[in-house]
């Protein structure tokens, strides 16, 4: 049985995370790599009921506070009946959106402070978190651009000022520069394939594939 890897995409608006955690699910299965492609908020049944919640509406419908209370819930939840067990039989898991997500959208996004999100963090999944992150920059607008041409209902977080969409561009940047061992920043400006290929030769990398 291969050993289990967690992998996440992480970024603003429209870079691409799901298109590149399904590209690089594919080249994975090629190789006989076993994986999921899973997301958050959501990714078990129980998190996907608070997804709702979390994605639709208002800009203003939850305080900051309250909003990451709820995302916690839902990760614990996807960390214990999704995550934890797809690795522990050998599978590969590519998560668009984790932990990271909160300290950029709830934090710099959004005010709240970073300890308050760490110590709820260390309650609901202690110090779990993705071997390797993909940082997926591109320029607020552009992201927005991109969002903006998709048909969804889930358009909650693009309603927000440009200048909380930049704030969020500037945070991931901060966190890959923090945690430089696990996160690799990719240029989301290039096209899809590109991109793909970046991703493929980082994890290749990484973890002795060809």
């Amino acid at each position: 049985m291969t050993e289990g890897r967690f992998i996440s995409f992480e970024g603003g608006e429209g870079v691409g995370k799901s298109t590149q955690a399904r590209a690089l699910a594919a080249a994975l299965d090629k190789r006989g790599i076993s994986c999921i492609v899973t997301r958050e908020p959501g990714g078990s049944p129980g998190a996907e009921e608070v997804r709702k919640l979390l994605v639709e509406g208002a800009p203003g419908r939850w305080e900051p506070l309250s909003e990451t209370l709820l995302l916690y819930a839902a990760r614990a939840d996807h960390v214990a009946h999704t995550i934890k067990p797809a690795i522990a039989h050998g599978r590969w898991v590519l998560c668009d959106r984790f932990a990271d997500s909160t300290y950029a959208y709830q934090g710099a996004g959004r005010g709240l402070d970073r300890e308050t999100v760490r110590r709820i963090e260390a309650i609901a999944i202690a110090d779990f978190k993705p071997e390797l992150t993909f940082v997926l920059d591109l320029p607020a607008e552009q992201g927005l651009e991109r969002a903006d041409a998709r048909a969804s209902a889930e358009t909650r977080f693009e309603q927000f000022d440009i200048g909380f969409h930049e704030r969020l561009r500037q945070a991931f940047l901060d966190i890959a520069r923090r945690a430089p061992d696990r996160c690799i920043v990719i240029d989301a400006s290039q096209n899809e394939k590109a991109v793909a290929q970046a991703i493929w030769a980082a994890v290749a990398s990484r973890f002795g594939l060809s």
